[in-house]
């Protein structure tokens, strides 16, 4: 077994698998933080700081010292972050809203190590064709939404929802790779290097 090379602050296996497809082995070493947005704070600094967060307190938390990758994905829709869903009526209310309507998908990646601390973040505009009732229920019965920003998983079941996305798909499911890749070069230690 590869030795890791970074540790993942976080427990999304699809962020733990974008990570495997570009060669980054990781520890995996989930951190709870609280998500509430600050007063005026802005969607884009918001999704920052929950990012620098994660990974600041998996340094902490750390005993190998090895760079810590936090990352936090939202959803922005006219302005409004919408969130996990708290309960079948938010997440239905949300997939409704999103329904024949472009949104903002924003992640923000940050890598902190013992001298080092660097941030980036990633814009993708997605656009849902509009959903019938039907589908918006049925989709919900399947689980996929429970935990994911704005109800929905871009690389699950709601793919055939989406009628364009602008920007990183990867940054959409939860890791920019291309920007991931560019910042874990800067830790040096052969982190993010193709062998």
């Amino acid at each position: 077994m590869k030795e890791p090379q970074i540790i993942l602050a976080s427990a999304s296996p699809r962020r733990r698998q974008l990570l495997d497809q570009i060669g980054v082995s990781c520890q995996v070493m989930p951190v709870d933080i609280d998500e509430t947005v600050n007063a005026g704070e802005s969607a884009e600094d918001f999704v920052t700081r929950l990012a620098l967060e994660k990974a600041t307190t998996g340094f902490a938390r750390s005993e190998t010292k090895r760079p810590v990758l936090g990352s936090d994905t939202i959803v922005l829709l006219n302005k409004q972050i919408l969130g996990k869903p708290e309960n079948r009526a938010h997440g239905i209310q949300m997939l409704r809203a999103l329904s024949g309507h472009s949104h903002q998908v924003l992640t923000a990646v940050a890598i902190v190590s013992e001298d080092k601390t660097q941030c980036l973040l990633s814009s993708s505009r997605v656009l849902f064709r509009t959903l019938s009732e039907d589908e918006i229920q049925s989709y919900w019965e399947t689980g996929e939404p429970l935990d994911k920003a704005g109800a929905y998983a871009i690389q699950g079941l709601a793919a055939q929802f989406i009628e364009r996305l602008d920007g990183s798909d990867s940054g959409g499911m939860g890791l920019p790779l291309v920007a991931t890749a560019e910042l874990l070069k800067a830790f040096g230690s052969g982190v993010g290097r193709v062998e």
